[in-house]
């Protein structure tokens, strides 16, 4: 094992050293003002210098190494995979740090210090914060794990996605389903549809859903804009809801209800509800990191927003308040363990490293390797799915803006980005595009962003989460290609399939 790793680590580090050897001088970032360079490294702007024109096709092999590598371990070395995947992480992260290094030198500390301290960190801190306090709220009494009350329990969840955030949403809601569902034998159909509906397709109606909405308010998007999305959302959530329960219908009836406890019913109660309190204060911090501009500061010359540093303190300043005034049985209660998120924080630690040559290419637009894909969208449809496929395996957020950034250079080409964004949400018609309106392509974007980060389990953050707690709990959930064939392509696809001709 020790042999074949070192190999595939030296052929990593060989493809990517070998073009600084073969060319007379290694591409560098681009050159621009210090205004633009402060801009760049804004935690909202679109890019931050690096030429991703410059990068082959082949950088991101290592990324697709650590997928790969998810996909696969715990399907063939599940023992492997559980004592090891720190390192395995850590294995494909130097793989491409190592030589983007030595090739790039000090662009290269530039972008991978960027997206640590821009993207990975308030990342991590988020994720952990909901996880924190939503594990101090336990809701004591009989839920019993049948088609209707696993109907009602998804679709509260999909409500609230909207205003709590889809991690929010579903670390409150998933270890009520589980231990409502813990006497049935078939209920890994009825997590994955949380992940369907609560960890992505809720999120679409407001900023507060999901990251790449909150991108576009940050870009001039109104906040209530994206009550657009109703008509898409219901759609959607109706014809899953409908499925769900006609498939937890016949999984329910082959259950064993001699297991069902049929003692006098105990009334629901929720304990720990005080961190409601404190999930209020993570949504309040994140809506006033989006609404309030106190100016930057440089941390290791990244340039970061005040008050994205003063969102993130509030946030762990939520999960250390959430720890000291919850009781301990509350989180005993909920079978609390640190497993989870320390999974997240070790796998997408590696993800975010070595998905770095991914977006700078697919920032690059036309002028990267992937120009194709940026040249193909011509009709909301094609926008839908080209941000849709790339959302459900790189990050939906700068896929989101990236192709937002397309629709406005396509139709306002030269105009201010506030001018430009205000025509591109409005209901006129597109000269010499029958039937089209320019508001459908930002539509197509917002829905292929939010919807599609369901069909793989790192498309959107909650969902590997998800995961995590129901394989802690006992339930064997499928692997990375087994969520996909099994679940998001003859079900989600089909049904995207179906949106694509019902409103685009």
């Amino acid at each position: 094992m020790k042999k074949v790793t070192a190999i595939i680590f030296a052929f990593v580090v060989l493809l990517w050293v070998m073009p600084a050897f073969t060319a007379h001088e290694a591409p560098v970032a681009q050159q621009t003002t210090a205004s633009e360079h402060q801009k760049a490294d804004s935690p909202h702007g679109a890019s931050h210098g690096f030429d991703g024109s410059a990068l082959p096709l082949w950088s991101v092999l290592p990324f697709a190494g650590i997928l790969l590598s998810i996909a696969l371990f715990p399907l063939f070395a599940p023992h492997f995979w559980h004592h090891h995947y720190p390192r395995v992480s850590l294995f494909w992260a130097l793989a491409f740090a190592i030589p983007f290094l030595i090739v790039y030198k000090g662009a290269a500390w530039h972008e991978i210090l960027h997206i640590f301290i821009i993207d990975y960190v308030p990342f991590i801190i988020l994720l952990g914060g909901l996880f924190t306090v939503a594990g101090g709220i336990h809701v004591r009494g009989t839920l019993r794990g049948t088609p209707m009350v696993n109907s009602i329990l998804l679709l509260i969840g999909t409500i609230i996605a909207s205003w709590v955030g889809t991690t929010g949403a579903a670390m409150v809601l998933i270890r009520p389903l589980l231990r409502s569902n813990s006497w049935r034998r078939h209920k890994v159909h009825t997590i994955v549809f949380f992940i369907f509906l609560v960890c992505n397709i809720g999120g679409s109606l407001t900023p507060l859903g999901d990251p790449p909405l909150f991108l576009g308010f940050l870009h001039g998007v109104p906040f209530f804009w994206t009550f657009k999305l109703l008509p898409l959302m219901g759609f959607v959530v109706v014809i899953l809801m409908a499925m769900y329960y006609v498939i937890d219908s016949y999984y329910y009836k082959k259950e064993d209800l001699s297991k069902v406890d049929n003692s006098e019913k105990e009334p629901l109660k929720i304990e720990g509800a005080h961190n409601f309190l404190f999930l209020g204060g993570i949504v309040g911090a994140v809506l006033f990191s989006g609404l309030v501009n106190l100016g930057e500061v440089s941390i290791l010359g990244i340039h970061q927003g005040v008050s994205n540093l003063i969102k993130d303190a509030i946030i762990i300043l939520m999960a250390v308040l959430s720890m000291v005034t919850t009781k301990k049985e509350y989180r005993e209660a909920n079978e609390f363990t640190w497993e989870p998120i320390l999974e997240v924080a070790y796998l997408f630690a590696g993800i975010f490293m070595t998905i770095i040559p991914a977006l700078a290419i697919l920032k690059a637009g036309e002028h990267g390797v992937l120009a194709f894909l940026i040249r193909s969208a011509e009709k909301p449809a094609q926008y839908f799915w080209l941000t849709g496929i790339l959302s459900s395996f790189l990050d939906n957020a700068p896929t989101y803006l990236t192709y937002f950034n397309t629709a406005l250079g396509k139709f306002f080409p030269g105009q201010a980005e506030a001018t430009a964004v205000a025509q591109l949400i409005t209901d006129t018609p597109i000269p010499g595009m029958q039937g089209l309106r320019y508001s459908d392509y930002l539509l197509a974007i917002s829905a292929g962003a939010v919807f599609m980060g369901a069909n793989t389990y790192i498309g959107n953050a909650p969902n590997f989460m998800v995961r995590s707690i129901a394989e802690e709990a006992g339930i064997p959930m499928p692997s990375f290609f087994g969520y996909m064939f099994k679940y998001s392509i003859p079900i989600l696809v089909i049904v995207f399939i179906i949106v694509t001709f019902v409103f685009f």
